[in-house]
């Protein structure tokens, strides 16, 4: 696996700056929690965060992001802006919902999400029916940037869309080959796991730092508080922005799925599937070079190790959760990625008649006109093989040879 470029002069010099203040014992920024807690209510001239349910994931997350990622000086910035955004976004939401009671009588009826193994074709899927204006999918804007509400008139032309748009640019520097690997845009669907995000129970964080001991903590916890906070935050804006039917896309679904049933007990799953082999190689190629914005410490052979046995845990868990008869196997669709490459449209109009949704002409249309516009290698082909990824074929054929018989999943060349 290459080594990522190096990064521009002045990201060398913070860091260089920052590692002198810590080979002195000071870490800067600060990431202590109550800080950052008193800095967004500082920002926001609010007090209530909504509960506290999310100190103890917050207070574990920063555990690790000290002991575990090995933070460069910009990986502290990166980190403490975030969470300093996520606790005023908290702040912001407790205050609204104060203001307009109403929120809470919205009612987010069969909710359908998508989920399944990084790279199996959850992405695409998800953009697609995002192009459909009768359904709801979380924007990633609006996500990012939830205050002021979103309005249906300036839903398209939000000024948030541009700031956020020249933001991932400032990323594309520091990063170039991230857009061949995974695409973005403020204006395309977001994942569920930057919902949850609030509630500093998320997979992410260990998709972009090396944050193991948070990680075995979010996947042994009980998370339905994390998916009560995902509805509170789905209600906010399908106040903001009406729809009738929320469609929504996460692999971290996967480890959770107990709990976001617990919430959403009408909810309906398309499941994605495709050769897990071929889901470790890509995904530890994509999470090398997530990391390296935050640190100078990669291990590709060592991410290797830690996902395959994670991904291989996390299709486990959902498979006990099926065959538990926890949702109705009629509210269950299953997509294969070649099979759904065939046909994308053929594919969405076969989830559709599965969850009770109808598709338009119109919505068929802008669907096949997104893909006419988006090929899946118009920003360069993303390379990867499993030896860069440091796993051996047949030790990880074994693993997941259980999933791929349940669900017949097929084997694909391997490089």
């Amino acid at each position: 696996m290459a080594a990522p470029p190096p990064k521009p002069f002045a990201i060398r010099a913070l860091n260089a700056g920052g590692a002198a203040l810590g080979a002195a014992g000071l870490r800067v920024p600060s990431l202590d929690p109550q800080a950052l807690c008193r800095r967004a209510v500082r920002a926001t001239g609010l007090d209530d965060f909504g509960g506290d349910e999310f100190r103890e994931p917050l207070g574990r997350l920063v555990s690790s992001l000290e002991d575990d990622a090995q933070l460069t000086t910009l990986g502290r910035v990166i980190a403490a802006r975030e969470i300093s955004g996520l606790l005023e976004n908290r702040l912001r939401l407790t205050d609204v919902r104060r203001r307009h009671p109403e929120i809470a009588d919205e009612t987010v009826r069969a909710p359908v999400f998508i989920l399944g193994l990084p790279r199996t074709g959850t992405s695409i899927l998800h953009e697609l029916v995002a192009q459909d204006p009768s359904v709801r999918t979380p924007l990633t804007w609006e996500v990012a940037r939830p205050f002021p509400p979103p309005a249906p008139d300036s839903y398209e032309s939000d000024a948030r869309i541009g700031e956020l748009d020249r933001h991932y640019a400032g990323i594309d520097r520091i990063i170039p080959d991230f857009k061949s690997m995974h695409r973005m845009g403020a204006q395309l669907p977001q994942e569920c796991v930057a919902i949850t995000q609030h509630e500093f129970a998320s997979m992410v964080w260990h998709t972009t730092h090396e944050v193991p001991s948070y990680q075995q903590w979010l996947e042994s916890a009980d998370l339905t508080f994390a998916y009560r906070g995902h509805r509170r935050w789905l209600e906010y804006y399908q106040w903001a922005v009406p729809r009738d039917r929320w469609i929504l896309k996460s692999p971290g679904h996967l480890w959770a799925l107990e709990s976001l049933l617990a919430v959403y007990p009408d909810a309906y799953i398309v499941q994605t599937h495709r050769d897990p082999l071929k889901v470790v190689a890509s995904l530890v190629s994509l999470m090398c070079t997530l990391r390296s914005m935050a640190s100078d410490s990669i291990d590709a052979h060592a991410i290797g190790r830690d996902w395959a046995a994670r991904l291989a845990d996390g299709l486990d868990r959902t498979t006990r959760v099926r065959e538990s008869g926890a949702i109705a196997a009629e509210r269950v669709v299953d997509v294969h990625f070649a099979e759904f490459l065939d046909d994308e449209v053929a594919t969405v109009r076969g989830i559709y008649e599965r969850v009770g949704l109808e598709m338009s002409a119109d919505a068929e249309h802008r669907m096949r006109r997104y893909l006419g516009e988006n090929s899946a290698d118009q920003h360069g082909r993303h390379r990867y093989t499993l030896a860069a990824a440091g796993l051996d074929l047949e030790t990880e054929r074994q693993r997941f040879a259980d999933y791929q018989e349940r669900y017949s999943v097929p084997s694909e060349k391997m490089e």
